[in-house]
Formats: structure tokens, C-alpha cells, sequence
């Protein structure tokens, strides 16, 4: 595999309902005609372990990790956060994966930030059901998580361009009414 300057990496099980966000994100931004010094990525569920397979630090400048979290916001929000503040135990999915650990690591090598969506329901392993959907929120939420990315990565022009499933978006879920933080 070849190493990109600018990585972007979704993380997810899209078997267990609003976890599969981060491939979901990929799968729109795979529509858009990215730069050639960017990879998207989806690295579904075992992303957290494999995703340093898809960085080489003497090339790769930029990680973008796209993912759910419970930051305690209404269900949809997206947060950004930068890798310059990550701490140890910050950021924990909720599958209890403690993925910041791994981050810090490389946090001075190469500029890391964090596109997490709060979900609203999220099923484990032990469930019996398997949910393929994401939730109302979180659907509506790809837009403005895409558009966080683009800015991120300096192709915020893009996102005028897309036409991301216009046809299932209810009146007012655009990208603008979606919530955002960001944390730096």
C-alpha cells in the first residue's frame, strides 16, 4: 500500500447501528474527487488496531480519524478534536476501545484530529440483534462531518458541490442545522 500525505481513517461496525458512522462517512466521501495526496479509508471495526498499517510518518502528514463517541451531547452532534490535545483516556468509544493511548503516541509526528459523532444507540457484541442502520441523527449528521473534513484538509470548496442523499435528508437536517463543537 501506498502512504498519502493526508490520511482519513472511519472506524466502525456498521452491524451494530450508529457505530457504523465513521464508514458511512467514508463511503460518501468516496463520491467526491479528492486531491491525489489523500486516501480515504474505511477501516471498519478493527481500525483501532490497524490503524497505523495505513500511516507512514516520514510521508504521511495529516490523520483524520472519523468515529462515534459519548462526549454527552444530544445524539448527531459532531466534535472536532485536535491530537495536539489529546490525553490519555480522553477519547473512549463505546466499545471501551481506549484509542488516545495509541494516538498520543504520534501526535508530534504527525498532525492528528478526531471527527466523533455522538450516537444515540450503539449495540455490542453480546446483542442479539443486528441493527444496519444509523439513527436518524446520526444520518443526518455525515454532511456536517463531512464538512468539518474538507475544512480540515483545506477543501471546503467540495463540500458546495456534493449531493449527499439529498433524497433521504428531512426538511431541515442540511448540514448547516447540524450541531458542532470543537474542542482545541
Amino acid at each position: 500500500m501506498l502512504h498519502s500525505e493526508i490520511v482519513i481513517v472511519g472506524c466502525g461496525n456498521p452491524l451494530f447501528g450508529d457505530d457504523g458512522f465513521g464508514p458511512a462517512v467514508i463511503e460518501e466521501m468516496e463520491k467526491l474527487s479528492l486531491p491525489d495526496n489523500v486516501t480515504i479509508q474505511d477501516g471498519g471495526a478493527g481500525a483501532p488496531h490497524f490503524i497505523f498499517n495505513f500511516l507512514n510518518p516520514d510521508v504521511t502528514r495529516k490523520l483524520i480519524v472519523v468515529d462515534i463517541a459519548d462526549f454527552n451531547a444530544k445524539p448527531g452532534t459532531i466534535s472536532k478534536i485536535s491530537g495536539k490535545d489529546l490525553k490519555p483516556g480522553a477519547y473512549v468509544d463505546p466499545h471501551s476501545w481506549d484509542g488516545v493511548d495509541q494516538l498520543c503516541r504520534i501526535k508530534d509526528k504527525i498532525d492528528t484530529t478526531l471527527v466523533l459523532c455522538q450516537p444515540s444507540r450503539v449495540l455490542n457484541k453480546g446483542d442479539e440483534d443486528v441493527d444496519m442502520e444509523l439513527s436518524e441523527a446520526v444520518r443526518n449528521a455525515i454532511p456536517k462531518a463531512i464538512q468539518v473534513i474538507l475544512e480540515n484538509i483545506g477543501e471546503k470548496d467540495e463540500f458546495s458541490r456534493m449531493d449527499l442523499r439529498k433524497e433521504e435528508r428531512q426538511p431541515g437536517s442540511t448540514a448547516e442545522t447540524c450541531d458542532c463543537t470543537e474542542q482545541n
